[in-house]
């Protein structure tokens, strides 16, 4: 199968990723960045990238939380030779399979590629990515530099205009 690129038309979010076998029956160590880890099976059918960058879709994959993580079972997979097969696969949704988000929650893929201005107008460039601390998620802003800003409301991040297409923070130009 020749490897596609996600359609320009249908936004693909990245929803997981397959670490190797558990055990000798074919089930997946899955690693979920969905809240709750469990909610990813909610999100079918999914699309499996492997490391080559090939897709393939799945549908009727379950799962269960263990204390060593969360574990998947695919019909297809029957022994640990084809789980592991599957290590570094990763598990993609079309953006349209997620519910909207609660008010004042957003999904990161939503505000990737959204203009950064501060609070006197300057723009700081666009929303490259965003990634977790433990302590808060942190927005990392494209520009003629790198910015990290902590994705904290209000004290950092004022508004989200998606309208607009601007994130408003309170943060100096010369940070």
């Amino acid at each position: 199968m020749e490897p596609r690129a996600p359609s320009a038309v249908q936004q693909m979010i990245l929803l997981g990723r397959i670490h190797g076998a558990f055990g000798v029956r074919g089930e997946l160590k899955l690693e979920s960045f969905t809240q709750p880890a469990a909610a990813i099976f909610r999100y079918q059918p999914w699309t499996l990238r492997d490391p080559q960058g090939r897709e393939r879709a799945l549908a009727g994959a379950r799962g269960r939380e263990t204390a060593k993580g969360l574990v998947a079972t695919f019909s297809e997979v029957a022994d640990r030779d084809a789980a592991e097969a599957l290590r570094g696969t990763e598990v993609w949704v079309p953006r349209s399979a997620l519910p909207p988000p609660a008010p004042g929650e957003y999904y990161w893929v939503d505000l990737e590629g959204l203009r950064v201005v501060n609070l006197e107008g300057v723009d700081l460039g666009t929303v490259s990515h965003l990634f977790a601390t433990g302590a808060n998620d942190v927005l990392v802003v494209q520009g003629e530099r790198e910015r990290m800003i902590p994705f904290v409301e209000p004290a950092f991040i004022r508004a989200v205009d998606f309208a607009a297409g601007t994130v408003t923070v309170d943060w100096d130009a010369e940070f």
